[in-house]
């Protein structure tokens, strides 16, 4: 396995465990808390704390830097970091006129290097002979694959990572079925795989690969029950919920969203019953049922209220508050609710802040659909909203977006005569024509 590319960061982990003894999850709240009272709006999970601690990162971004200076009172140097002089290549500002650094993973390092997935799959490459003994580094270089693949597909797509994604995966199903293993070993591994293949499949169904994402799925609801790990079953049911809904149908979706819901009720996730709450709500939306719909969302709402906890799986960080609101304005675009549809998109790509950039692009691009297609069309404010959408090509790659794009396009054909909308149509192919 490759070795790490900076050493642990033992002194953090001191701080957080001997002196303040926080829980990763605790800790990562408490950054939360305090950016939000130095008016940064931050989205930390366990997963980036222990991608700090774990030697993934030489330094945090500056956003960070000033939170962990304020909520320790140590300097970057003192919480065992490696802050770097060397100057750096600045990547285009956002929409709102702020980098789209990523969370666990710099993203300038992502853009010099123009592959960081291998970078970060390296830990994976496939075994030049029989695997032999596999033990916890093998699991733990799977959970960091993972780790690292959420944290780069949340701000750049799909599209870079999907292959690299895949060997990985045959690796660890190589290391499963010709490897050496304890049983408690092997139950971990299982489950370790059953996120890869989830985290995989994400990247089939942004890619606008269904068949492949069902598929694999599949595989991750067989390796959960095998595993008798609750919480991946529901993960996996979960998936294919969203994927359902993605392909039009909607009852399975229902079904699969109340399936996710069975699994994990005794998991101790509210936030996760929120989740798979609110998939429901959109399988409903879709079968036009806006009393089931509205149900499903007060209940998602009602869950969400009760916060955080322990048990809380690491892949769910996404769902912040933001997600919340967006998946919300989904399912009211499905009901024909233009308006609140384009409220609840707003909403959701102001509370995404910096992070997430392919959310908020896709988000930003259903502002614009609703704002064009809604009672009394707002085609002047959907061509400024489908101009923001433009400002995340080409570093966001996701089939997803380049499609919502294309529906954009459909929605504002109709506004043609207007010099903002002709203007945007033109810029739009433009750009996706050359990008």
């Amino acid at each position: 396995m490759a070795k790490r590319r900076y050493p642990p960061n033992t002194r953090l982990r001191e701080v957080r465990k001997l002196q303040l003894k926080m829980s990763r999850l605790e800790f990562a709240k408490a950054v939360n808390d305090t950016g939000a009272d130095m008016g940064e709006n931050v989205a930390c999970g366990a997963r980036l704390v222990a991608a700090w601690e774990d030697g993934d990162v030489a330094c945090p971004q500056y956003t960070y830097q000033r939170i962990l200076t304020r909520m320790t009172g140590r300097t970057m140097e003192e919480l065992g970091f490696r802050p770097t002089t060397r100057a750096q290549p600045v990547p285009p500002a956002g929409p709102y006129g702020t980098d789209q650094e990523g969370d666990s993973v710099n993203r300038r390092v992502f853009l010099a290097d123009g592959t960081g997935v291998a970078l970060s799959l390296t830990l994976l490459r496939p075994p030049e002979s029989a695997p032999g003994r596999i033990g916890a580094r093998n699991v733990h270089a799977v959970d960091q694959a993972v780790t690292t693949l959420y944290a780069h597909d949340h701000d750049h797509g799909s599209a870079a990572l999907r292959r690299d994604a895949a060997r990985a995966l045959h690796t660890t199903y190589q290391w499963l079925h010709e490897g050496a293993y304890t049983d408690k070993t092997g139950k971990k591994l299982r489950t370790a795989t059953g996120h890869l293949s989830i985290a995989v499949g994400w990247l089939s169904y942004d890619s606008g690969r269904a068949a492949d994402a069902r598929s694999l799925y599949g595989e991750a609801l067989a390796a959960a029950r095998l595993a008798a790990d609750a919480s991946l079953e529901g993960h996996a049911f979960g998936c294919l919920a969203l994927l359902a809904k993605a392909s039009g149908r909607p009852r399975e979706a229902v079904s699969a969203a109340q399936a996710a819901q069975s699994a994990v009720r005794t998991v101790g996730s509210p936030r996760m019953l929120a989740l798979f709450s609110m998939r429901e709500a959109g399988g409903w939306a879709l079968l036009g049922d806006r009393t089931a719909t509205d149900a499903a969302v007060v209940r998602a709402h009602h869950l969400y209220a009760k916060g955080p906890r322990p048990s809380d799986p690491d892949w769910l960080e996404f769902f912040t508050p933001a997600e919340l609101a967006g998946l919300e304005a989904l399912a009211r675009a499905d009901l024909g609710q233009h308006e609140r549809a384009a409220s609840g998109a707003e909403q959701a790509v102001l509370l995404h802040g910096d992070h997430f950039a392919r959310n908020r692009a896709l988000y930003q691009a259903d502002i614009a659909i609703q704002h064009a297609v809604r009672d009394r069309p707002e085609p002047e404010a959907a061509a400024e909203a489908a101009g923001r959408v433009l400002a995340y090509l080409p570093d966001v790659r996701s089939d997803r977006l380049l499609q919502s794009l294309h529906n954009v396009e459909s929605a504002l054909q109709r506004h043609a005569r207007i010099p903002a909308v002709a203007d945007w149509l033109e810029e739009y192919r433009t750009t996706t024509r050359t990008g």
